[in-house]
């Protein structure tokens, strides 16, 4: 496409290729005849298109434009994803980009469209009441510099771009989106928009757990979840060849894929229902709020490609917490099959989406000698240990107990000292405390 296209032109092209498949789009190439004329003034190119996404209807979130260097000349590359929510308009007209050509929708793919993306997008409704002082100024500016976004550009059309602020220039209001992703508060505006942590000592859900619950913008409760999940996962010891190695009992990368997932893509117009992150002994397990969205099955779901949020996902790619064109199921399953762990299970139960993953971790294939020999432990200790092999969790008491004629006080020091090595995992206070495994050595993997 030609330098100083007029952006009515380029919202055509751009909006052809959202009705579609998505596709790519350079400036500064001219379209018959693949002559190369560049762009003199990258900025005010890359800034046109801007315009013309938000002439959409709804306005279209794309990538930020990229400049390229080709054989002396400067380019603008222009990308538009897969799996884009709405039918998309410009004028009050439907396009579709077939190929290098966009024309008009016909009627019978304009109603098979619509009955695909019949979904409303809540992220980009304004809550009322809310206003740009609601944002948090540190948030948006660390986002404009992971992005790269000048010194001199204004904050405010940045965000509006990303659909995060939405109406005319005198009246911008932050959308449902800028709030989770910059509010000061979000919870006050999106009270649904929490996330519950939740580590529990065997396989069902019992009255014995840690729990958190975390609040905040969306990205700080992705990090508060990785500090939740690095402290209550259990450690294995593995096997590989003559060399032990030490890990988590289940791989980091895919429960960050599924939160990230379960933040950018559920339902937030449900009320009363939050992200929910169980730790059993035996399964991990993440629930989302709402069906899949869109033409996404269970069938396919690992190939699909439709976002439900799609300010949301995009200002996570941007920020380097997705890769835009593949939202990280797939990323999942392949790390579960590396880690030798069963295939991960996704289901759609109680109104939301769930997925599992479950720890290859033998719990009581071994005794508690075999695993931990070598080691010097006092003979309470080893009883300790043997103990929750068979029942998963013990607290002092029991193991008074199990060790009759010696003090409580001595029972303290011992469990503070398997604590102390990282065997014993400490949950709760006072007379709730009781105590789990944290490292777990299988007599061989794979």
């Amino acid at each position: 496409m030609p330098a100083g296209t007029p952006a009515s032109r380029i919202a055509t092209s751009l909006v052809g290729m959202a009705n579609g498949q998505g596709g790519s789009l350079l400036i500064g190439i001219s379209p018959r005849t693949n002559r190369v004329h560049g762009v003199p003034d990258p900025e005010v190119e890359a800034e046109r298109v801007l315009e013309a996404a938000l002439m959409a209807e709804p306005p279209l979130v794309i990538p930020f434009p990229e400049r390229v260097d080709f054989d002396g000349s400067k380019l603008i590359l222009v990308r538009v994803p897969p799996g884009l929510p709405h039918v998309y308009a410009v004028a009050g007209r439907y396009w579709l980009r077939d190929g290098p050509v966009t024309g008009p929708l016909s009627a019978k793919r304009l109603r098979r469209l619509l009955l695909e993306r019949g979904e409303a997008s809540f992220e980009s409704e304004r809550p009322e009441g809310a206003s740009i002082e609601d944002l948090d100024p540190a948030e948006v500016q660390a986002y404009l510099a992971a992005i790269g976004a000048s010194g001199a550009a204004d904050p405010w059309q940045v965000l509006q771009s990303r659909g995060c602020l939405a109406g005319r220039e005198e009246s911008l209001r932050p959308t449902a989106a800028g709030l989770l992703l910059f509010g000061r508060d979000p919870q006050r505006w999106l009270p649904q928009a929490d996330l519950i942590v939740a580590r529990f000592s065997g396989p069902t859900v019992t009255d014995a757990f840690v729990r958190q619950v975390v609040r905040g913008t969306l990205l700080q409760q992705l990090r508060a979840v990785e500090v939740f999940l690095r402290d209550h996962l259990r450690e294995t010891v593995a096997l590989d060849g003559m060399q032990s190695r030490r890990r988590l009992e289940y791989p980091l990368e895919a429960v960050r894929e599924l939160m990230v997932n379960a933040v950018a893509h559920r339902d937030y117009s449900i009320a009363g229902d939050g992200i929910r992150l169980f730790v059993f002994s035996d399964r991990l397990e993440v629930h989302s709020p709402g069906r899949l969205p869109g033409p996404v099955t269970l069938e396919n779901l690992l190939e699909a490609r439709f976002s439900r949020n799609p300010v949301i996902v995009q200002v996570l790619a941007d920020l380097g917490y997705i890769e835009r064109l593949g939202y990280g199921i797939d990323r999942v399953v392949a790390l579960a099959r590396e880690w030798q762990l069963r295939r991960p299970l996704f289901e759609e139960a109680a109104g939301g989406f769930r997925v599992s993953l479950f720890t290859a971790v033998p719990e009581a294939a071994q005794t508690a000698r075999q695993r931990w020999q070598g080691m010097d432990l006092n003979s309470r200790q080893w009883q300790a240990l043997e103990f929750l092999t068979r029942n998963g969790r013990i607290t002092n008491r029991e193991v008074l107990e199990i060790a009759p004629g010696v003090t409580a006080e001595t029972i303290r020091r011992d469990l503070a000292d398997l604590v102390a090595r990282g065997l014993l995992l400490k949950i709760g206070d006072r007379r709730g405390t009781y105590y789990i495994l944290k490292q777990i050595e299988p007599s061989h993997e794979g």
